[in-house]
Parts: structure tokens; C-alpha cells; sequence
């Protein structure tokens, strides 16, 4: 097996290389992949291309103390990440039942990682291991780095730093925090002396050189008050600007603080390139072959990141507190030599398959204001309203994907990663959505209303519905005059915090008048740090700390979500009891507005739905 350009696994690869004692040893609850979307590859390959070097055991057993052993005693530290996903999200769906496969696993197997991995590999490595440090980062450990609700144990648990057993943590993406952190170990700086790097969580007993710190409620106050988690969390989401970010303290029995410094600056056009031009092996380690490789990669392999951060402020994602509101961009030469890297590779068909991020057409901050001032701290750039000052420009994004479609060997540019839809139709100027039309969509677009009902789009963080109805019918008035016949697939939501049985029905009446009835419905899904699981927590919304309706009943969950899915034969019950819960009987009938007919009446129907309606060709019968 040829190992040759791929980081050390094993003690084989070691003495091949000739390295005695490794400065690093990644652990990773994903499988081995060196491509630049997985956080494992990047953090490694940044590492060394600043002069150290790096090993990687990837899914360790857990249950086997010697699992952790295999590249022996690091020099400098032990770096733990869950993977690319929270374990949790990875095992179980929002219903809590265990998920059958593994997309960061060889062979998709599941159970390759334990559940709340980050802690479990910080007390493995540290049983073995007492004296040396563990830095812990990715999306796990990012997002649980305060004090946080546990959706799968339905508890409060405290910040990961103290669970693991580690030293820091390195929140957010973590290129520049973990050259500085490995720079001051190298040093001969004690790993509990680095208390003054940016983007860095670390504990305490002595806070008295904290400069303009934010004392929070104490973990053991918010598990007995809700309100004050509410109001905590609150003060940590008005933090998460590197321009205006505070330190942040939150107290801990027996005298502990978790400290958490202020984000790291966003990382300029020049530092990003530098990132993605690393020599990454882009695919997954020879060893999986036999496995067949790891699914995960199919999706990303013909695609190209343009961008990070977003300033859509959805309150269910929890991208403002990991890669923040500031958006970072790559160069148009960068993205351009990644691509043909794309075209060399001899399973390349002629279409790359997305060029984005978190949000495709987000190619610029918001406003020029971020940049020396940063993001405001109690107003979002496009919710309620767009702000007057927000920036409305697609021509870089536009020639980004010209370019692209033009290059030698490719074929078609598709955008999948999410148009922010408010955005694109703020702008004057629709050279962009026309070219997005009838260049770069797949037969289908996916978007994300999430919702219909006002009430609920405001916990959401969404725009008003007018607002999607408008794109609708752009998007509609478009197809028809390039002549093509496009779907629309979008993204729905059931039981956000606000939604009652009432906003469900809303959302049922919705769809059929659309004619369109969605495959598959997402439960809105409580993880760690986002606005929404707070209001889900504590049935408050922190922004203004009043009352909102929150679904914790498993039943009423599955009414909600059948009511998008009303058409379903299956679902038959779940709606007519939903209909009844909600005083719509009148949605009980043979009337063309009635959702399901009734059972049983003089033998004249089996309780079949309503009569289809002809499907817009705006909007597709099925979604993948």
C-alpha cells in the first residue's frame, strides 16, 4: 500500500519518514480523508506547512486504552475533534433513533465513534497520557464550548473543556488559533499559561488579569433558572464579532472559570488561498480502499468552497458562533486552479458540482462597516428587513461562475450549497439570478423557506413570506422566458419553537393551494449553541426574553410533520386528529380546499385525500 503524501498513521509510517517523535497526533472521530473539507486534513496540513509534523489516528477504539498509543508520546500535544459533524447529530436523527449508517465512516459502517466523542477521546487520551496537552476543536467542541442544553440527555451540561479533560479549546475553523497555540508550546510556554490567545477557551482559578471580561451566570445558577441561560446565551451570540468581542467568564464549583477569549479575525483573501493550496492528497487514506472509500467525499470531491461565515443569522444554525457573520472569500485565481485540479481527475464528467459555502451567493461582507467596526451586535443585515446599509452584489459571484463554465473540459457550473433567496431578490440588478436560471441549476434549486407563517418565520430568523412568494414567481417569469422547465424543492421545517398545531395547518393549506406535497420534512433539531434551542430549552426567546410555544410532545411533533405530508395515506390519522385538535373540521371533507375526506360516509370513500391538484412547474412532486 502507497502511504507516499499522506500524513503518518502508523509507527510503519513513522520509520519510513525517519520521525523519532511526532510534534502533533490529530485525533479524529471521522475517518482520514486529506481533503480540504474535512477539518482533520486542514488543521494538519496548516500545521505543517509552518515546520511541524503532524500524525493522524483516526477513529481510535475507545474501549482500548492502547488504540491511543499507536504514534506514541507527542512532543507538544494531543489535537481531539468529534469530526466534521457533533457525534451526536452523526448517530441519531431528531428523533432520537440511531442513524444505520456513517457517511465519515469507510464503508458508511456506524459505531466506528463514540457518542459525545470529544470527551470520550479527551479522558482516553488523558488515562494514558496525564502530563500532555490536548487541544480540543472542531463543530463539537466549538459549539459546546460554554455551558450548553443537551438535546439527546434533555440536560445541561457543562462546557466541554472540563468534560474532556483538556487544556483549550480552539473554536471556530482554527487555522490561526492552533500556529499560535503550537508556536507557544514550541516555546517552552506550559499549556496553562495560554490564556491570551484569541479564538482559544481556557480554565482557571484567577480571573484578576482579565481585561474588560463579561462575568456570566454561574453554571450551577442557570441549571437552576432557566432565564438566566437564556440571558447568558444572549450575551455570548452579541460576542461572537472578532472587532467587538469581549472575553467571557462563566463560573464553576470549586473556584473554576471557563474563560473564553474573543474570536480570532476573519481571515483575509490571501490567508484562505494559502489554506486551500496546501498539498492536500484529496481523497480518502489508501487503507479504506477495500472498504470501498468513505461516502462522505462523493459529495464534496467535485465541489469548490468559495466562501465562509455568513450573514443570513438564521436562529437554528449555528454558524455565527462557529465561523461567524463576517464573510471570508477566496480568490477567483485560487478557486479557478482548485477546479482544474478537478478536471485532471480521471473520474471528472465536465460538472462541478457547486461552488459556495454556507451560503452560495454570499461573496462579500455585508456592509464595509465590518470590517473596522465589525457586525452590529443587536440588529441582523437581512431580518427582519434587509438593512439600509447592506451591500446588494452579485457581479463577483457571477464572474466567479462565468469563468468557471468557460474553463476547458467543464461543462456545466451547478450552485447547490443554498442560495439566500431575500438576498438575491434585494438585488436591482437581475444579470445574476438570470444567468443562475438557465446556467447553473440542476433541473432543480434548492431553497430554504423553512416555513409560511409570519409567527413562526420570526423565531426562524426568516424573512416574511411575501418575501418567498415574490422569488417564486421571478424564478417562475424566468424559467418561462429561457425556456426551461426548472423545480423549485423547498426546504420545510416542522415544529420550530413558536409553531404550533394552528401554524401547521397554515403551512398544510399552503401546500396544497401549491400542489406540491415534499418527500421529506425536517424536524426542527435542537443542537448546541443556536438561538432556536435556546427558546426550545427554556421556552424563552433571548432577544427579547418573552414567551414563545415550544413542541416538546413526540406525538404533537409527528402531527405537525404529518400535516406537510398531508397527501400521505399513512399519515391519515395523525392529520384528521390534528385537524380536530386544531378546530379545522372544515379541512374534513370533498370540498376542493379540504385536506383529507372523511371515513365512512354512506360507503363513499375509504378516507383517501383530497384530489391532487396539477403540480406548478415552479415546484417539483418529489425532492431528492
Amino acid at each position: 500500500m502507497d502511504n507516499t503524501g499522506f500524513l503518518p498513521v502508523c509507527a510503519e509510517d513513522l520509520a519510513v519518514r525517519g520521525i523519532e517523535q511526532l510534534d502533533f497526533i490529530y485525533v479524529t472521530g471521522d475517518a482520514y480523508v486529506d481533503h480540504p473539507s474535512f477539518g482533520h486534513a486542514i488543521i494538519a496540513r496548516v500545521l505543517e506547512s509552518h515546520g511541524y509534523s503532524v500524525g493522524i489516528i483516526a477513529q481510535p477504539d475507545w474501549k482500548d486504552d492502547k488504540s491511543i498509543q499507536v504514534l506514541g508520546r507527542p512532543r507538544l500535544a494531543f489535537l481531539v475533534s468529534a469530526g466534521n459533524m457533533d457525534s451526536m447529530v452523526n448517530h441519531y436523527s431528531v428523533s432520537k433513533k440511531r442513524r444505520a449508517t456513517d457517511a465519515y465512516t469507510p464503508g458508511g459502517e456506524m459505531g466506528k465513534r463514540p457518542d459525545h466523542a470529544t470527551a470520550v477521546y479527551g479522558n482516553l487520551i488523558r488515562r494514558t497520557y496525564r502530563d500532555v496537552p490536548i487541544i480540543i476543536g472542531g463543530i463539537e467542541a466549538s459549539l459546546r464550548r460554554m455551558a450548553h442544553y443537551d438535546y439527546w440527555s434533555d440536560s445541561f451540561k457543562r462546557s466541554v473543556l472540563l468534560d474532556s479533560q483538556a487544556d483549550l479549546i480552539s473554536y471556530g475553523m482554527g487555522e490561526k488559533s492552533i500556529v499560535e497555540i503550537a508556536d507557544a508550546l514550541s516555546a517552552g510556554i506550559a499549556v496553562h499559561d495560554l490564556s491570551f490567545i484569541r479564538g482559544t477557551v481556557y480554565k482557571t482559578k484567577d480571573i484578576s488579569g482579565i481585561y474588560q471580561g463579561i462575568s456570566l451566570p454561574s453554571y450551577e445558577e442557570m441549571k437552576q433558572d432557566k432565564t438566566l441561560y437564556a440571558k447568558s446565551f444572549m450575551i455570548q451570540y452579541e460576542n461572537t464579532d472578532a472587532c467587538t468581542g469581549k472575553p467571557l467568564i462563566e463560573p464553576y464549583p470549586n473556584g473554576i472559570y471557563v474563560v473564553q477569549n474573543p474570536p480570532q479575525p476573519p481571515l483575509t483573501t490571501e490567508e484562505m488561498d494559502a489554506i486551500y493550496a496546501l498539498s492536500y492528497m484529496r481523497r480518502w487514506h489508501p487503507s479504506y480502499d477495500e472498504k470501498g472509500g468513505v461516502p462522505a467525499i462523493s459529495e464534496i470531491k467535485f465541489s469548490l468552497i468559495s466562501n465562509r461565515g455568513c450573514f443570513g443569522g438564521c436562529n437554528f444554525c449555528a454558524l455565527t458562533f462557529h465561523q461567524g457573520r463576517t464573510i471570508q472569500v477566496r480568490s477567483h485565481e485560487s478557486i479557478v486552479e482548485e477546479a482544474k485540479l478537478l478536471i485532471k481527475e480521471p473520474d471528472f464528467k465536465g460538472y462541478i458540482h457547486d461552488v459556495g459555502g454556507p451560503t452560495a451567493n454570499f461573496r462579500h461582507p455585508s456592509c464595509e462597516k465590518q470590517l473596522t467596526k465589525g457586525v452590529c451586535k443587536n440588529r441582523q443585515c437581512l431580518f427582519p428587513k434587509p438593512c439600509p446599509n447592506l451591500k446588494v452584489d452579485h457581479s463577483d459571484y457571477l464572474k466567479l461562475l462565468r469563468t468557471l463554465r468557460e474553463l476547458p473540459g467543464v461543462k456545466k457550473v451547478f450552485v447547490r450549497s443554498g442560495i439566500r433567496f431575500d438576498y438575491l431578490m434585494a438585488d436591482p440588478d437581475d444579470t445574476f439570478f438570470r444567468e443562475l436560471v438557465e446556467h447553473h441549476v440542476s433541473g432543480q434549486l434548492k431553497v430554504a423557506p423553512e416555513h409560511i407563517s409570519d409567527a413562526v418565520l420570526c423565531r426562524l430568523g426568516k424573512p416574511e413570506n411575501a418575501v418567498y412568494e415574490r422569488f417564486v414567481a421571478k424564478y417562475k417569469k424566468l424559467n418561462t422566458q429561457l425556456g426551461k422547465n426548472q423545480f423549485l424543492v423547498p426546504y420545510l421545517m416542522s415544529s420550530h419553537p413558536g409553531s404550533t398545531l394552528k401554524e401547521a395547518v397554515e403551512l398544510a393549506e399552503y401546500l396544497r393551494d401549491l400542489g406540491y406535497m415534499p418527500e421529506q420534512v425536517q424536524d426542527f433539531y435542537p443542537t448546541p449553541s443556536t438561538l432556536s434551542t435556546v427558546m426550545y430549552y427554556t421556552g424563552l426567546d433571548p432577544r427579547d426574553m418573552k414567551p414563545v410555544y415550544v413542541c416538546h410532545n413526540p406525538h404533537e411533533k409527528a402531527m405537525q410533520r404529518a400535516l406537510i405530508q398531508y397527501r400521505n395515506p399513512k399519515n391519515y390519522e395523525l392529520v384528521h386528529e390534528a385537524l380536530v385538535k386544531a378546530g379545522r373540521e372544515d379541512l374534513i371533507g370533498f370540498d376542493k380546499k379540504c385536506l383529507i375526506r372523511p371515513r365512512n360516509i354512506a360507503g363513499r370513500n375509504t378516507g383517501k385525500p383530497a384530489k391532487k391538484k396539477t403540480i406548478r412547474n415552479t415546484h417539483k412532486k418529489k425532492s431528492n
